[in-house]
This record gives structure tokens, C-alpha cells and sequence, in this order.
């Protein structure tokens, strides 16, 4: 009786792994290539450096809207000043009125950076009140800075003099925006963000440090408090700098493909 051959395989069967078509090959060859790319995709994805880089506009752009506010305005809030027949305050405050929308955009980039830099680990809830309190803030300065423009055309149909309970109506609520709610909020999204950061080691502890103080200063200061609304860009400069130089360390450590 004659015994079938046991090299013998079925040609549709893979158990053996002894030998593989070439279509096979091929959808094994792409097979790895679309895990290669599942691997680099997360790294592709990280956060780029334009991201940091838009962080550092933001802070220099509002450092220089309320240097520019700040030294043209008089400091009660109540009274016009010369500055509105002044064509050099004037010419001032129109500069700072037109960075506020770049500035809206570069937070905007600065609150992706962010949250990239977090990654999968972010506690939901902190990362709903970082993302609710960036885009009420992005929202309050945009307010700001239609109300005040629309008070500074105003004053231009006047000659400079407005009518006083228009001017006061108007500037109360433009600055109780900008001043009171804006920052506010602001400092929402810098104690949630350093909370976060906090928890995961994200941050060198000088910006940790400067997160907590800044926002528990901009949340119970006076909003009258000379200056203050400069604490808010100058820690998103150091949460900036500070995704940069993490990145680039990232960058030199990673291996060569």
C-alpha cells in the first residue's frame, strides 16, 4: 500500500510557512509598511515647533496691546482724555486694536500646542475647563476689541468729544470685558493647564510655580491693579519657551531612522 509523500502540502494552506506566493509577499510587504505608518503617524502628529513658536507671538503681541492701552488711556476709566484729538495716541491704539486678531489666532495655536504637549494622559476634566476657558477668552478679547473700536469711531464723528453717557456706557463695558472677565478667565486656563502639567511633570517647576501664583493673582487682584493683565502673556511665554526647548531635547534624543 503506498504512502502519500509528507512533503507534500496543499498549495491554499498557510500552516506550514514553508513557502508563500508573491501575493502574499506583497500584502505582507504592505502590511508592514501600514504598521510603519501607524508607528510614525502619533510622531508625525506631535506638536510643531510653529505651534511654540505661535505661543511666543501671542505673549509679545498682548504684552505690547496692553503696554499700548495702558500708556495711552488715561487711568479713570470715566473720563475721555485728549488722547481721542491726539493723532499719535490715536495711531497707538489703532496698532493695538489690529494685532488683537492675530492675537485670537496665535492662542489658538498656542492652546493646540498645549494639549499636544499633554497628549492621551489629559484628565478630561481639566482638559474640557483648558479648552472652554481658551476659547471664552479668545471670545471676550474679540468683544474687546470690536466694542473699543466701535467707541473709537464714535468719538471720530464727534471731534473727539462724545457724549459722556455714551462714552462711559461704552468704555464700562469694553473694559469690564477686557479687564475683569477676559482675565479671568484667563486665569482659569492658566490653573487648569498648570494643574495638568502638574500632574503629569510636563513643566520645569519655575513654570509650574509662575502657573499657580499668576492665576490665583489674576483671579483675586483688583483688575485696577497697575499692570497686572501682564502676568497672563508672560506665562504663556514661559509654557512656550518651555514646549520648545522640550521638543528640541526630544529631537537630539530620538534615533536616526
Amino acid at each position: 500500500m503506498a504512502r502519500r509523500p509528507e512533503h507534500a502540502a496543499d498549495p491554499g494552506s498557510g500552516a506550514s510557512g514553508q513557502a508563500t506566493s508573491p501575493a502574499a509577499e506583497s500584502e505582507q510587504t504592505e502590511a508592514s509598511e501600514v504598521g510603519a505608518e501607524g508607528e510614525l503617524a502619533p510622531r508625525f502628529l506631535q506638536t510643531p515647533r510653529a505651534a511654540g513658536v505661535a505661543g511666543v507671538l501671542f505673549a509679545l503681541m498682548f504684552g505690547a496691546i496692553v503696554v499700548l492701552f495702558r500708556s495711552v488711556l488715561p487711568l479713570d476709566p470715566r473720563s475721555a482724555g485728549t488722547w481721542l484729538t491726539d493723532s499719535g495716541d490715536r495711531r497707538a491704539l489703532d496698532v493695538a486694536l489690529a494685532l488683537i486678531p492675530f492675537c485670537g489666532i496665535f492662542f489658538l495655536w498656542f492652546m493646540g500646542a498645549v494639549r499636544a504637549h499633554i497628549g492621551e494622559a489629559e484628565d478630561k476634566f481639566f482638559a474640557t475647563i483648558v479648552l472652554g476657558s481658551g476659547l471664552l477668552f479668545i471670545a471676550m478679547l474679540f468683544v474687546f476689541g470690536a466694542l473699543f473700536g466701535a467707541l473709537i469711531n464714535l468719538a471720530g464723528l464727534y471731534d473727539g468729544d462724545p457724549p459722556l453717557a455714551m462714552w462711559r456706557l461704552g468704555r464700562e463695558i469694553s473694559f469690564n470685558v477686557a479687564i475683569v472677565y477676559a482675565m479671568r478667565v484667563g486665569a482659569v486656563f492658566m490653573f487648569s493647564s498648570t494643574v495638568i502639567a502638574y500632574r503629569l511633570r510636563n513643566h520645569v517647576r519655575p513654570v509650574i510655580v509662575v502657573g499657580f501664583a499668576g492665576a490665583l493673582l489674576l483671579l483675586f487682584a483688583s483688575p485696577t491693579t497697575p499692570w497686572l493683565q501682564l502676568v497672563f502673556p508672560f506665562w504663556v511665554l514661559l509654557v512656550s519657551v518651555n514646549i520648545l526647548v522640550l521638543a528640541y531635547r526630544r529631537r537630539n534624543l530620538s534615533p536616526a531612522p
